[in-house]
């Protein structure tokens, strides 16, 4: 009866594997194998009547109160393009509470703006 071969060791985990061993697995800073990375989700395609159903972003109205009251003028910018963001990406709801925040902001900041210009000229 001929000798049993012994069987080989297992490879350890950090150790390389062998280069005429095709059934092992490669090494992570091995030139040869592609480095596989991590891409972003394309933005969805949208319909026509998609495009058309949209929540407002009220763009003019936050560029007037960014001018007239900066404090509340800001946020309203910031919602305005998280509106932008959702309408692009068809999240219908998180769009339309975004553009309701942007619409309320852009409404306070202007009328604040405006009762600060109409005190400094009636009484300044």
């Amino acid at each position: 009866m001929p000798p049993k071969h012994a069987a080989a060791p297992p490879a350890a985990e950090n150790t390389p594997a062998a280069a005429d061993d095709p059934a092992a697995p490669a090494a992570e800073n091995d030139p040869a194998t592609p480095a596989t990375e991590a891409k972003e989700p394309e933005d969805p395609i949208q319909t026509p009547e998609e495009l058309a159903f949209h929540a407002p972003t009220y763009l003019f109205l936050t560029i007037l109160a960014v001018i007239m009251f900066p404090p509340l003028g800001l946020p309203a910018a910031f919602f305005c393009y998280k509106t932008w963001r959702a309408n692009k990406k068809s999240e219908w709801q998180q769009a339309y509470v975004n553009s309701s925040r942007t619409g309320w902001l852009d409404v306070f900041a202007i009328l604040i703006g405006l009762g600060i210009l109409y005190y400094y000229i009636l009484f300044a």
